[in-house]
C-alpha cells in the first residue's frame, strides 16, 4: 500500500518548502537509564520503562541518488515519506562492501575490530571481540527481530534476535529460488519455500508479520530488515518492470545523470558550488550505444527491485500508523555501500553477464537451468537469467559521487540515510550535513534505550565502542562527532578529518587530497597545495590502521 503521496517524486511537491506539517500528539521522554548486568541477563517487561522502538531498514548495493528524495526518478513514495516527515543525511558513510558494513553497523566498531579485513564481502564476526545491538537490547528488555541477509556462522537467533527469517547468505543468490540460498530459516528451523516464492516479497511478508506481533507486545522493539535487493542478479516480476521500461529507453545514463544533478540542486542536497564527479571516460555515450533496449531493460529491472522494497516499507509504515506506534518509533533507512559496477558494458553470450567464469551452471528454478549470458536475446528479470547492470548505470546511481562499490572514493562509501521519529524529529523534510558512519547506529540504539555499552557481556569483554550517538542530530543539535573516520577498502584507503579527505586508490599510488565542502565529486586533487596537511593526515591514518588492526 502506498503512503499519503503516490506521485512520482521528481514531480511531487511533498518535499518542497511548503511541505505540510504534521500534528505531534505525544511527547516522548526517552526512558530511564537501565544498566546492563555483567552476566547479560534479560530484564523482565516489568523492569522496562517506555523507551522508543527502532526499525532499521538496509538495502544492498543501492547508490546515493536512486531514491526520489535524493534526486532519483524511481518511484519510491513510501521511502520518500520518511524524508518528508523526517531527516536526510547528506554525509553518512559505510564500509564500501556488504559484510564489512554489517559488521560495523551491528557492533559499533570499525569492521577490522570485529574480525573483518574490510576488503572482503563475507567474513564472520569474531564474537569474542564484540557484542551486537540485538544482544544488548534483548538483554535489556527489548523484543528483537530480524528479516533478511545474515552473514555469519551462527544463526541470528543465537546472537540476540528473538525472531529471524532469511538466508545465511554466503554465496549464491536467486530471488526466485530459496533453495539456491543454501539455508533459509525461520527462527532456528529450516524453512520450506512455497511454489510462488520471490525473495523480496517473502522479506516483506515476514517483516510485516514480525512487526504486527511486536506492536502488540508490552516491550519496546528493535526490528532489523536487511534486504538483499537491489543486489544482482536482476530479478523482478514483469508487472513491476513494465512501468520503467520506456522510462529508460527514452532517457539513458547520460540524460538521467543530468536530471538527477539538477534535482539534487533543487532539493538542497548539494551546495550551490558543489562540483560533481567527472564523467568516467570508459562509459560510452548513450546516443552511440547499439544495445539501448537491453541497457534500458537492465536498469528497468533494477528499478523494479527498489520499487518492491518501497512497497514493503509502505506496509511497515502502515502497521506502525494503524497501531499507534509510529509516534514513538525511530525508523532508519540506508544502503550498505555504493552501487555495484558488475555487469559489463556489452552483451555476453557466455557466463552470467557479470561473471563469465562463475560456477553457477547447476542453479535451477523449477528444474530449468539458468541460461548463460545476458544480451539482446536474453533480457534480465525472469528466473532463468542471471545478470547485473554494469558500470554505466552504477555511476549514474552514485551521482554526483565518484566511483562505485568497494572504492574508497565517495561513490563506494557514502550512503543515503533517512531518519523519521515523529516525537523528536518535528521538522520534516530536514537535511543535515553533519557526517556520520554506520558504526554510530549501535551507539544511537543504546543511547535511545538508556543502556550503557557493556564492558563485560556473557563472559566476553567486547572492544570499547567506536560509534557515537546520532541522537543530538535528530534533536536538531550539533553533536560532538568523530575526530576522524578512516577506511581500508578493497579498492583504496581513506581518512576524513572535517571536510578534508585523503584517499589512496591503490597502495602503489600517491595519496590524493580533496575538500569535500566544495568538491563532492573529488575532482581537484589538492595534495601538492597542502603538503603539511597530507603529512599530518597520513600519520593519523597510520595510527588508525595500527590501532584497529587494518592491513
Amino acid at each position: 500500500m502506498l503512503r499519503k503521496c503516490t506521485r512520482s517524486y521528481p514531480r511531487c511537491p511533498c518535499l518542497g518548502p511548503l511541505a505540510s506539517s504534521r500534528s505531534i500528539a505525544v511527547a516522548v521522554v526517552v526512558g530511564l537509564l537501565v544498566t546492563l548486568g555483567s552476566d547479560g541477563h534479560r530484564l523482565s517487561a516489568a523492569d522496562t520503562p517506555k523507551r522508543p522502538n527502532i526499525v532499521l531498514i538496509m538495502v544492498d548495493d543501492m547508490g546515493w541518488s536512486y531514491l526520489g528524495c535524493y534526486g532519483g526518478e524511481i518511484d519510491t513514495p513510501n521511502i520518500d515519506s520518511l524524508a518528508r516527515d523526517g531527516l536526510r543525511f547528506t554525509r553518512f558513510y559505510n564500509n564500501a562492501v556488504c559484510g564489512a558494513t554489517r559488521a560495523s553497523l551491528l557492533t559499533g566498531l570499525y569492521c577490522q575490530q570485529a574480525g573483518h579485513r574490510g576488503d572482503r564481502w563475507n567474513e564472520p564476526k569474531d564474537f569474542d571481540r564484540c557484542v551486537l545491538i540485538p544482544e544488548v537490547l534483548q538483554a535489556n528488555g527489548y523484543h528483537t527481530a530480524m528479516v533478511g541477509k545474515w552473514q555469519g556462522r551462527d544463526l541470528a537467533v543465537k546472537r540476540g534476535f528473538d525472531r529471524f527469517f532469511g538466508p545465511n547468505c554466503r554465496a549464491k543468490i536467486s530471488y526466485w529460488d530459496a533453495v539456491v540460498q543454501n539455508d533459509f530459516s525461520l527462527d532456528d528451523q529450516p524453512w520450506e519455500h512455497p511454489d510462488d516464492f520471490f525473495m523480496t516479497d517473502a522479506f516483506n511478508d515476514y517483516s510485516v508479520e514480525f512487526l504486527q506481533n511486536a506492536v502488540k507486545g508490552e516491550r519496546p522493539f528493535f526490528l532489523y530488515v536487511a534486504y538483499i535487493a537491489p543486489h544482482w542478479p536482476l530479478h523482478a516480476r514483469e508487472e513491476t518492470i513494465a512501468p520503467y521500461r520506456e522510462r529508460y529507453r527514452q532517457t539513458g545514463w547520460d540524460g538521467w545523470r543530468e536530471k538527477r544533478l539538477a534535482r539534487q540542486q533543487e532539493l538542497g542536497l548539494l551546495p550551490e558550488d558543489a562540483t560533481p564527479a567527472v564523467r568516467n571516460q570508459s562509459v560510452p555515450d548513450w546516443s552511440k550505444d547499439p544495445n539501448k533496449d537491453w541497457q534500458a531493460e537492465r536498469m528497468a529491472v533494477y528499478a523494479a527491485q527498489i520499487s518492491n522494497v518501497d512497497r514493503g516499507v509502505g506496509r511497515l509504515l502502515d502497521v506502525l500508523e494503524t497501531s499507534g506506534a509510529d509516534e514513538n518509533t525511530l525508523v532508519l533507512f540506508l544502503s550498505d555501500n555504493g552501487a555495484a559496477p558488475d555487469g559489463g558494458f556489452t552483451p555476453s553470450k557466455s557466463g552470467f553477464g557479470f561473471a563469465p567464469n562463475a560456477n553457477n551452471a547447476n542453479w535451477r528454478k523449477d528444474g530449468v537451468a539458468i541460461r548463460p549470458g545476458s544480451g539482446p536475446e536474453l533480457m534480465p528479470g525472469p528466473h532463468d537469467t542471471f545478470s547485473a547492470y554494469g558500470l554505466a548505470w552504477a555511476l549514474t546511481s552514485n551521482t554526483p559521487l565518484r566511483d562505485a562499490k568497494q572504492s574508497a572514493y565517495e561513490g563506494g562509501i557514502r550512503t543515503p540515510l533517512i531518519a523519521r521519529w515523529p516525537a523528536i524529529i518535528k521538522q520534516g523534510n530536514g537535511l543535515t550535513r553533519q557526517p556520520g558512519h554506520v558504526m554510530d547506529i549501535m551507539a544511537t540504539c543504546l543511547d535511545l534505550a538508556g543502556v550503557e555499552y557493556p564492558t563485560e557481556f556473557q563472559g566476553r569483554r567486547p572492544t570499547p565502542m567506536e560509534g557515537r550517538s546520532l541522537t543530538p542530530i535528530f534533536r536538531g543539535e550539533q553533536r560532538e562527532g568523530h575526530e576522524l573516520i578512516a577506511w581500508n577498502c578493497a579498492r583504496g584507503r581513506a581518512i576524513q578529518m572535517g571536510d578534508w579527505k585523503l584517499v589512496r586508490p591503490r597502495d602503489n599510488q600517491p595519496w590524493e587530497l580533496y575538500n569535500l565542502a566544495t568538491d563532492i565529486g573529488e575532482t581537484r586533487n589538492l595534495a601538492s597545495n597542502e603538503p603539511e596537511r597530507v603529512t599530518t593526515m597520513t600519520a593519523k591514518y597510520q595510527e588508525w590502521r595500527q590501532r584497529v588492526g587494518a592491513k
